[in-house]
């Protein structure tokens, strides 16, 4: 053998030995995992015990982050679920999306919008990569009749509630499994038979005994719709509450709090359960698993929010653009590749994980995939110098005919209540909880901000920021 043949054997075999001995941190080489994201309805960053939440104890909730990373700065998509859900799903932010509101107009009485036949959605990104795709629970992004339903944006099975209102029930009398309504003849005329949520683990849980039987990598989107409302849950949840907590047991102690606590409690008792069954499965150093919330805390059905300091050191809750309406727990969870027990800075929000879930598939970036997106990947993976980070991050939405603005840039955050209000700014590094408004020292930034604030809107006639100025026209896609 020559010498350069030779040096060349040694130096390929000394390559193989580092890979063998360290772990490989770039998604490139990294084994294409299966993605599991968990998300739950309406839930403060404070409503979890790993963020201070003393009323109860979340601790499978907490395993994903003390087993895997927490990332303190993390964003939903906006402050209520529709439009969060959207920037989950395309990656846009709400300035650029089709959905920006639950309604047409920002009111109740307007119509659904559905995504447009030309949203792609993750799932149909990652179906098009060789994943399996399933989404358990809330959809809300397209009625049955519409192009936008589940089915018809990239999953390959779907179990749930279609359209977010029904899924306020938490006794449906059916839940569509694929395209067909499957009654729950239990819950027939107002009896709580069975409880949606439950459903959707039993269902996860036959899911992942599927995916682990084909070896194929899997996405499932485990969409629970505790803790919004209405309050209720079975009455094992509430016992338990009552057993585990002393406040729950005195006299006068609210109805509302055992309830919304034992919600809490049935939900981290269902994500433990999908915990212990991806590790059952031999699934776990191949699984990344995600916790967060769609938006900040709601107040319906007399919950108390100060009782449970649901928004933790924020202000502000669901239907807010303070810190409280949009700052979520955020944990993900990779044995062996995911450091435990670490904490990330790193600023993201929803609009992220579509570039994340493809870079961590090995797949290039998409020329279509929405520009505001930056894969955090690079953090995940402990390569913290390869990481982008955004130049800003923007959020819009009209409450009650009230355009409300916020936009991130650094330690910066402006917020905008009115079109024509003053514009509030707060500085988040000395001041997270958003009290101390220093928009008159800072002149300069309050012109950059609004000329920001006015650059990332871009019009859609459905939502738009103009009280009044909302299209008539009823948004029912035709079936393809």
């Amino acid at each position: 053998m020559s010498l350069h043949r030779r040096l060349t054997v040694v130096a390929v075999i000394a390559v193989l030995a580092v890979i063998a001995g360290g772990n490989i941190a770039t998604a490139a080489t990294a084994p294409r995992p299966n993605l599991v994201f968990i998300l739950a309805d309406d839930l403060g960053f404070g409503e979890v015990s790993f963020n201070g939440q003393k009323r109860y104890a979340t601790p499978n909730i907490d395993r994903i982050a003390r087993e895997g990373m927490a990332f303190v700065q993390a964003y939903a998509g906006s402050t209520i679920c529709a439009p969060s859900r959207n920037a989950l799903m395309t990656g846009h932010h709400t300035g650029h999306a089709s959905v920006r509101n639950n309604f047409a107009g920002g009111g109740s009485g307007g119509d659904r919008v559905a995504l447009k036949p030309s949203d792609t959605t993750i799932a149909q990104r990652l179906r098009g990569a060789g994943y399996t795709t399933a989404l358990i629970g809330k959809w809300g992004l397209g009625e049955p009749e519409t192009e936008s339903a589940p089915w018809r944006k990239g999953w390959d099975f779907f179990y749930g509630f279609v359209n977010q209102a029904q899924a306020h029930n938490q006794y449906p009398e059916f839940l569509y499994r694929q395209l067909t309504p499957e009654p729950l003849a239990e819950n027939f005329g107002h009896k709580e038979g069975v409880y949606a949520n439950d459903r959707f683990t039993e269902e996860g849980l036959a899911f992942l005994a599927r995916a682990a039987a084909d070896r194929k990598p899997f996405y499932l989107f485990m969409s629970y719709t505790t803790p919004h409302s209405d309050l209720r849950c079975p009455s094992d949840s509430i016992e338990e509450v009552k057993k585990a907590n002393a406040w729950a047991r005195e006299r006068g102690a609210r109805e509302s709090s055992l309830i919304f606590s034992a919600m809490m409690l049935r939900l981290d008792r269902d994500v433990g359960r999908l915990l212990d069954k991806i590790k059952a499965l031999g699934l776990d150093d191949s699984t990344l698993v995600i916790f967060t919330g769609d938006n900040g805390a709601h107040s319906e059905d007399d919950k108390d929010n100060e009782f449970f300091a649901a928004s933790g050191r924020f202000r502000g809750i669901k239907r807010d653009l303070f810190e409280g309406g949009i700052r979520e727990p955020f944990f993900a969870r990779w044995p062996g590749r995911v450091a435990p027990g670490s904490t990330s800075e790193h600023v993201l929000a929803f609009w992220d994980f579509s570039a994340t879930a493809l870079e961590l598939a090995g797949q290039p970036r998409p020329a279509d995939l929405p520009a505001e997106g930056v894969s955090f990947a690079p953090t995940l993976l402990g390569r913290t110098r390869d990481q982008t980070k955004h130049d800003h991050l923007y959020w819009e939405i009209s409450i009650k005919g009230e355009a409300r603005q916020a936009v991130r840039e650094d330690r910066w955050k402006a917020v905008r209540n009115g079109l024509t209000a003053k514009l509030e700014l707060y500085d988040l590094a000395t001041d997270s909880g958003e009290t101390n408004d220093v928009a008159d020292k800072n002149p300069n930034l309050v012109a950059r901000f609004t000329a920001m604030l006015a650059a990332d809107h871009v019009d859609n006639p459905d939502f738009p920021l103009t009280p009044g100025a909302a299209s008539k026209i009823k948004n029912k896609s035709k079936k393809p």
